[in-house]
């Protein structure tokens, strides 16, 4: 029988978890639905169809020993998929991933549609964003070389890394790293790293809570710019 002072371990509430939102966006079948998925399963999917609406993937991670949950949701990128979801889509955004296809200059070229896309929704520079040219298994078919991309991405701020989401320790990331380990994990991991070095700006509402999510003002970043800073030591 328990002491009358002390408190079941079972009554404690849980610990809160922060939440990183973060939106994967780009042309139609450059591969957002197989990063998002490898990122969140470990493997590249059997099949895969064209997103309609939004597909939505989280994961929990552990980042110097707190447990983050990192939301992944990824977008149809045909317009006529899309309108009944963008403002939902756009809303408590924490981060953009922007994806091409390297083998189709195409979904290059639709890179700033995307990011005025972003702009319209009120999603600024202090937002962290990314840009990822998939499919780079694919030497043979490659239409978008890494210095075009590598310059579009300074030019807007922004980190660069080419993968292959079904094969992704073929290449390193165009900043210069690389190694043996999951390129797409390190990716994303790259990302969170970012978040979590900023003031928490989301947690969950533990069971019992009144629903829904407390929201945070963002703190000051330290960083400056932080746009040429960006690392973690999964990269």
């Amino acid at each position: 029988m328990a002491e009358s002072g002390s408190l079941p371990s079972s009554t404690l509430p849980p610990p809160r978890t922060r939440i990183f939102k973060i939106i994967v966006i780009g042309d139609s079948g450059v591969g957002k639905t197989c990063l998002t998925y490898r990122f969140c399963a470990g493997r590249f999917p059997e099949k895969t169809e064209a997103t309609i609406g939004v597909d939505f993937r989280e994961r929990l991670v552990d980042i110097d020993c707190e447990k983050i949950k990192i939301q992944l949701w990824d977008t149809a990128g045909q317009e006529r998929f899309r309108k009944s979801m963008v403002q939902h889509y756009y809303r408590n955004v924490h981060a953009v991933v922007f994806v091409y296809d390297v083998t189709n200059a195409s979904s290059f070229r639709s890179l700033p549609a995307w990011i005025e896309e972003c702009k319209q929704h009120a999603l600024g520079t202090e937002v962290p964003r990314i840009l990822v040219g998939n499919k780079c298994d694919l030497q043979d078919s490659v239409q978008v070389g890494t210095d075009v991309a590598q310059q579009f991405a300074d030019a807007h701020s922004m980190p660069l890394f080419e993968t292959s989401a079904k094969n992704p320790n073929s290449q390193g990331d165009g900043s210069g790293g690389g190694g043996n380990s999951d390129h797409v994990e390190a990716i994303f991991m790259t990302v969170a790293h970012k978040l979590k070095s900023q003031k928490p700006l989301v947690l969950s509402q533990p069971p019992g809570g009144s629903g829904g999510t407390v929201h945070l003002s963002r703190g000051r970043d330290d960083g400056g710019d932080g746009a040429r800073s960006w690392g973690c030591s999964s990269c």
